[in-house]
């Protein structure tokens, strides 16, 4: 039987099963998390397992601490509720980001600069030529603008990791000051509604983090890709001075939670 701790090799995992670990580890024990459906459900899950127990998990739709007995399809499945502390709504888990008890949101974005801004809202110059419609925030701007740090699970693709966003849906480190637009440390426009902001974007590439001046950096590149590969994947000159050497590949015993404990029916392991 293979140690359960040891490290597997990268024909024994996919992609899908690397950043649900990478962003598994990226929660601390005793975390509030606000997850969304899908690779946060996953890693929030992998983690309440392993290195983080305690960590305690929000679904947008309504539920607090819920543990359910499998997998739920979305945050407003029945099964996010089964034993929960708290089974309401979204104005009472949205209260709870206001209040400033959220310590780490997971969330997803079609854009990136290097300051961690983020974009869902839409392609080209808003509100006068779209070229493309997005899903919209989503409570992507209240979760991200509320939580103490935030974790966004990228695809990475040049055109994603822009030098400038086409419209801000959640604010990164530095940002344009209304109405002069200059940019500005977001703490300065937040004021004492300011708690933190993006801690790292995890993508199918690598792992980036952002530094004392709120600026992104390379800090792990994924088994398979290299640092060269991930710049010509970026659009603006990305900091690589700083990269630690390859991203931790899953560990056996973190492979079997995912598969045979945490979505054993391929929901979206598949």
């Amino acid at each position: 039987m293979k140690n359960r701790h040891a490290l597997t090799h990268p024909v024994e995992f996919k992609p899908i099963d690397l950043l649900a670990v990478a962003a598994s580890r990226e929660v601390t024990d005793g975390d509030v998390v606000f997850a969304g459906t899908g690779l946060p459900m996953l890693a929030i899950g992998l983690a309440q397992l392993t290195g983080a127990p305690n960590a305690v998990c929000i679904y947008e739709a309504g539920s607090v601490d819920g543990h359910p007995i499998s997998l739920p399809t979305s945050v407003g499945d029945a099964r996010c509720i089964y034993q929960a502390s708290i089974a309401s709504g979204l104005f009472d888990v949205f209260n709870q980001l206001q209040r400033g008890l959220v310590d780490l949101a997971f969330l997803g974005g079609a854009e990136v600069d290097r300051y961690g801004n983020v974009n869902t809202t839409g392609m080209g110059t808003y509100g006068i030529v779209p070229e493309k419609r997005l899903t919209g925030s989503g409570g992507n701007s209240d979760i991200n603008g509320l939580a103490k740090k935030t974790v966004f699970i990228m695809v990475q693709e040049k055109r994603r990791f822009k030098e400038k966003v086409d419209f801000i849906t959640s604010p990164g480190w530095k940002i344009p000051k209304w109405p002069g637009g200059e940019i500005v440390d977001k703490k300065e426009v937040y004021n004492n509604a300011f708690r933190g902001g993006p801690e790292a974007v995890i993508t199918n590439m690598g792992v980036f983090r952002f530094d004392e001046n709120g600026e992104m950096y390379l800090s792990t590149y994924h088994p398979g890709s290299s640092v060269e590969e991930i710049q010509a994947n970026c659009g603006f000159e990305v900091n690589v001075s700083r990269v630690q050497g390859e991203t931790p590949p899953p560990t056996y015993g973190e492979l079997d939670y995912l598969y045979n404990t945490i979505d054993p029916e391929g929901i979206f392991l598949s």
